[in-house]
């Protein structure tokens, strides 16, 4: 009887945790965790499992400048991939990016984990934002 009532009070008290968090703060930890199993799938191989990319072929994620800088891009880096050389705090990549064949809404979720992990804090990206990114694709 004492264990049923611990776990009985155990499962209020986090039912009351999760129905104190906003819904932008779900919303925003549905897209992290989703992006997080995706970047762990598709994007960590080359990427690295911290976000350090591969040498002098593939640049890491960390630069938080490059990546407010390029925020509006970077949907479209994934969904077409990257041929073009880019600089990266201050260092030249000249590796390919192949296209992701990702939908837009892996596409965010893998852009929320992105610019919220190793050392970014950038926000949800949501995917009505990067429908929009991706009509102004070059």
């Amino acid at each position: 009887m004492k264990y049923k009532i611990i776990a009985l009070l155990l499962v209020v008290i986090a039912a009351l945790a999760y129905s104190c968090q906003s819904e932008s703060e779900i919303e925003y930890m549905r897209y992290y965790t989703s992006g997080q199993e995706l970047y762990k799938t598709r994007c960590q191989n080359c990427h690295g499992a911290q976000g350090e990319g591969l040498a002098a072929l593939i640049p890491p994620l960390t630069d938080l400048e490059y990546l407010k800088k390029n925020r509006e891009k970077l949907a479209c880096y994934i969904e077409n991939g990257l041929q073009l050389p880019i600089l990266v705090n201050g260092k030249a990549y000249n590796g390919q990016m192949p296209a992701s064949g990702l939908a837009p809404i892996e596409i965010a979720q893998v852009l929320t984990y992105v610019q919220n992990s190793f050392g970014n804090k950038m926000g949800l990206h949501n995917v009505e934002q990067v429908n929009g990114e991706l009509g102004k694709c070059e």
